[in-house]
């Protein structure tokens, strides 16, 4: 390096456990939030994307969503994973198929994922993270110079073993060659976890509790897609109020 040249700044990542600990995040000045809630909010956004869905309104309370809901909105709707009566969908990525949600505008609420973005709306932007779009939000993010903050949307505030795995499967993809870097415990906690998860995620993931509250509630048939890395390129991005696909410059 010449004297004239001066030393590319690397960009920070730091993972946040559960949206209770989100106000004490580390990282200063703009920053873009991922938002990871595998089982099932941000799994299933991407598969309404995937699906053709105009765009996605996310609320934080079920009471907006019924608002909306009589003003002739398409809902999605669940609560401790049940589906509610109100809503025309509850909250699997089987439920947005291209003919039920392909062209319209899709209002979003959820136990965990939804507040979460509440939580982080200050944001300079929120991507939605999932594995089925691991590549493509990599390639999204690097291109966004910024730095990164994961959110794990969690079970109700309590840390959550998928959303953590996630986290470790993103950062270390971000760390390898991308101008990143990272001093937080959480994140090498994370990429410790993703390691030992990766041989066999779906064995690993039987750990999980809220696997199980799934397979209590005979919602579990999306386990494996949850957990399919790469099927498919779209990057929901909330801005404005709504949640668009922002896919990555090729």
């Amino acid at each position: 390096m010449n004297n004239t040249e001066k030393p590319e700044l690397l960009r920070s990542i730091e993972v946040c456990l559960t949206p209770r600990l989100f106000s004490e995040i580390q990282t200063k000045g703009d920053y873009i939030v991922v938002l990871v809630d595998i089982l099932r909010a941000t799994t299933s956004i991407c598969a309404a994307f995937e699906n053709g869905v105009k765009n996605i309104l996310p609320v934080a309370t079920l009471d907006q969503a019924r608002l909306l809901k009589d003003q002739g909105y398409l809902v999605a709707s669940e609560q401790d994973g049940k589906k509610l009566d109100f809503a025309d969908f509850g909250n699997s990525a089987f439920n947005f198929t291209a003919e039920a949600i392909g062209g319209k505008t899709l209002v979003y609420c959820t136990t965990n994922g939804t507040r979460a973005l509440e939580i982080a709306k200050d944001a300079l932007k929120i991507a939605m993270g999932s594995f089925t779009n691991l590549t493509a939000l990599t390639a999204w993010l690097v291109q966004q110079d910024s730095n990164i903050v994961i959110l794990c949307s969690g079970w109700k505030n309590k840390f959550c073993l998928e959303d953590t795995i996630f986290a470790g499967a993103l950062a270390e993809k971000l760390l390898d060659g991308h101008q990143f870097q990272t001093h937080c415990d959480a994140t090498h906690a994370s990429i410790d976890l993703w390691r030992i998860a990766e041989p066999d995620i779906l064995d690993y993931i039987e750990k999980a509790a809220h696997r199980h509250r799934l397979k209590d509630l005979k919602l579990d048939d999306i386990i494996p897609y949850s957990f399919t890395v790469d099927s498919t390129r779209v990057v929901p991005v909330y801005s404005a109020g709504y949640i668009k696909d922002e896919q990555p410059n090729n």
